[in-house]
């Protein structure tokens, strides 16, 4: 309900028609000729003022709608705001925005009127830079206006989200006198805790569980004993928490006096602001019990804590007294139960007098409670059956005889848990989950491993004696080792047996440099094979593959022939000699080819090569295949509208999307 941290940051004023004026030519039209007609001149630059006005109502309007207004907010931030930004500068800053909205919309109202009269572009465009301009005058007058909304904004945001309508504990007192420690020990809160006073400056929140509801604490800064109108705004902000909050308050004083105030100090503040807690729990807190005991105190401090105590005229309950510490704890979480349980009780009363205006004792007499009433005067027993056999642990059958069909009930002693037993032996207790096991050998419950197989389990397998067997193991192997047990004798072997060693070593050397020949003279074989352009294989497969690519092979040489020549131009190859040029005889049908050609190419020479694209094509279905594939190759080319891969020219030096239309990020002195 009181998000303050949500309200949009407000610009200055220069910020602010930069981001108006900006908004409006990108939604706007840029464009305007004049040979248009003067009716749609008209409303071109009509059309500007209207959104330029549009655009300052908005935000203006969402200034006014997100700051709170102090009448329909809760009194404590109402209060809260006067004390921090005067509620008359508050109230006279939304009214200056809200005046400003107004002119504004006068201005485009008036210049609308009077584009009406305009009988050219100029004149049109005069009106809209006039209107723009005072537009724009307006809001450079509210420029003091926006940055103190800005400030105030910003302070708004860092202010605690305190709901004044829920369970809440107000800690208050003197500066130094515990509060925040207090506060850190209840809550999830970290207030800064310093030997110093006036270390806290602001509200803070703190939240914990209690009863299984959420509540929340606050810290409010030090108060001084002093009139109202000498206070400062740090001690204005507590008088402000106590003053509108309903919620259950605690007084805090320094018993030990360490704060640099005496008790006869704190207990006339407290007889000050005690009117401050008419009608709200209260509680007095006399902490750092733990450096001086209450017992301890004179006469005189005792007196006075019980006159603090007394009922007053304005407050006719007695004040209770509770004696804490906040370093060991003592006594904090008593107070925290006592003053929770009653503000609840004194919330509940509360919400039954809301709409009703009765109290308890009338709201019981308006309910009606069922009695159900007795049909007639026999006793009905409870009823055991027969078949029913109680545990012999909890009910001794022979004591109780023969079971009837109707007798007594039986009280069968609960059962004891687990729990139970932990909370009996307390550090003595050890959870047994064996005593539960149900084995079909009792006895077996508590073994350390259980059966596996044949009634046997892992430690019957392993030799009770086996460390010591392995033990002199290890030392037998350590005394062949010391003896040379596994050392090989070379000495043993005979003249001959040395001879074939040596042989053998000498074969393997021989046999491994004979690979390593054969595979570099494959290598070199393959790769002038290659360099030459011709295929490995027999005449056989060449022929074949000749034809299948179209050439007529028929009367071509000899297999023999053309097997010796391969050979022979092979062996030359591998001798190293000089490459060998071989014509070999044209057949007739590869002549009568070449003769076609020519007849029908005289008008070119004959190494004049034939079209790039149909150069290696078969037939003229090949050609055609392959023009169908370099087309959808290019297709992505295409798409990006090149010639080629190759192609970066740009056809229009100056395109209009460039140069033409509504102006980008850049200057703002050209509008």
């Amino acid at each position: 309900m009181y998000n303050f941290k949500g309200i949009t940051a407000v610009p200055n004023s220069k910020d602010f028609i930069d981001i108006t004026l900006s908004k409006t030519q990108r939604k706007t039209p840029t464009v305007v000729h004049p040979n248009y007609n003067i009716t749609r001149i008209r409303d071109f630059y009509l059309r500007k003022i209207k959104t330029t006005q549009t655009n300052f109502h908005e935000r203006l309007d969402m200034i006014l709608q997100q700051f709170p207004k102090l009448d329909d907010i809760h009194p404590f931030y109402a209060d809260l705001m006067n004390v921090l930004y005067d509620k008359d500068h508050y109230k006279v800053a939304c009214g200056d925005i809200n005046r400003a909205k107004s002119l504004i919309d006068g201005v485009a109202r008036d210049y609308g009127r009077l584009m009406k009269y305009a009988d050219s572009l100029y004149r049109c465009k005069n009106l809209k830079r006039a209107a723009l301009g005072r537009m724009a005058t307006i809001i450079k007058r509210q420029n003091s206006t926006l940055e103190y909304l800005e400030q105030v904004r910003q302070h708004l945001a860092r202010l605690p989200s305190i709901d004044p309508n829920t369970r809440t504990v107000i800690v208050c007192g003197f500066p130094n006198v515990g509060k925040s420690s207090m506060m850190n020990k209840l809550s999830r809160a970290e207030v800064e805790v310093q030997p110093y006073a006036f270390t806290t400056k602001a509200l803070y929140v703190g939240h914990f569980d209690y009863n299984y509801l959420p509540w929340q604490i606050i810290d409010t800064p030090g108060i001084l004993d002093k009139p109202l109108e000498e206070r400062n705004t740090i001690e204005m902000l507590s008088i402000t928490a106590l003053a509108h909050l309903n919620a259950a308050v605690v007084y805090v004083m320094d018993i030990s006096e360490q704060c640099g105030h005496s008790l006869e100090e704190q207990a006339k503040l407290f007889e000050n602001i005690r009117p401050l807690f008419a009608n709200k729990p209260l509680r007095i807190m006399m902490n750092k019990c733990d450096i001086v005991n209450p017992e301890n105190l004179c006469e005189e401090s005792k007196k006075m804590m019980e006159d603090l105590t007394n009922p007053k005229e304005f407050d006719q309950k007695s004040v209770p007294v509770n004696f804490t510490s906040t370093v060991t704890e003592e006594g904090l979480m008593n107070l925290r139960n006592s003053i929770c349980d009653e503000l609840l009780s004194q919330r509940v009363d509360a919400k039954l007098k809301a709409k009703t205006g009765i109290n308890k004792e009338e709201m019981m007499g308006r309910l009606r409670v069922a009695i159900p009433k007795k049909r007639d005067e026999v006793i009905r027993e409870a009823y055991i059956p027969e078949g029913f056999k109680p545990k012999a642990k909890t009910v001794d059958r022979n004591v109780l005889g023969p079971l009837p069909k109707l007798i007594p009930a039986v009280t069968v002693p609960a059962k004891r848990t687990e729990r139970d037993l932990e909370l009996e032996q307390d550090y003595d207790y050890v959870l047994e989950l064996q005593k539960h096991w149900d084995l079909a050998n009792p006895e077996e419950q508590y073994d350390t491993i259980p059966e596996i197989i044949n009634g046997k389990n892992i430690a019957d397998f392993i030799d009770p004696e086996i460390d010591a067997k392995v033990a002199a193991l290890m030392a037998e192997e350590e005394e062949r080792v010391k003896n040379g047990f596994y050392e090989l004798d070379r000495s043993e072997d005979d003249e001959e047996t040395t001879e074939l060693r040596e042989l053998g070593q000498k074969i393997r050397k021989v046999k491994n440099r004979h690979i390593q020949i054969r595979r570099r003279e494959t290598k070199i074989q393959a790769a002038q094979l290659d360099r030459r352009g011709r295929t490995p294989g027999s005449a056989k497969d060449l022929k074949k593959k000749m034809e299948k690519l179209g050439l007529d092979l028929e009367n071509w040489e000899s297999k023999d022939a053309m097997d010796d020549g391969e050979d022979s131009n092979i062996n030359a190859i591998n001798r190293g000699r000089s490459r060998v040029q071989r014509k070999r005889a044209r057949s007739a049908s590869a002549q009568a080819l070449i003769n076609t050609d020519k007849a029908k190419s005289l008008h070119r020479s004959q190494s004049r090569p034939g079209p790039r694209d149909q150069s290696g094509m078969r037939d003229e279905s090949q050609i055609k295949k392959a023009k169908v594939m370099k087309s959808k190759g290019l297709t992505k080319i295409r798409l990006q509208a090149r010639r080629g891969e190759a192609d970066r020219h740009i056809p229009d030096l100056k395109p209009k999307h460039l140069n033409v239309g509504k102006r980008g990020i850049g200057k703002t002195d050209r509008r």
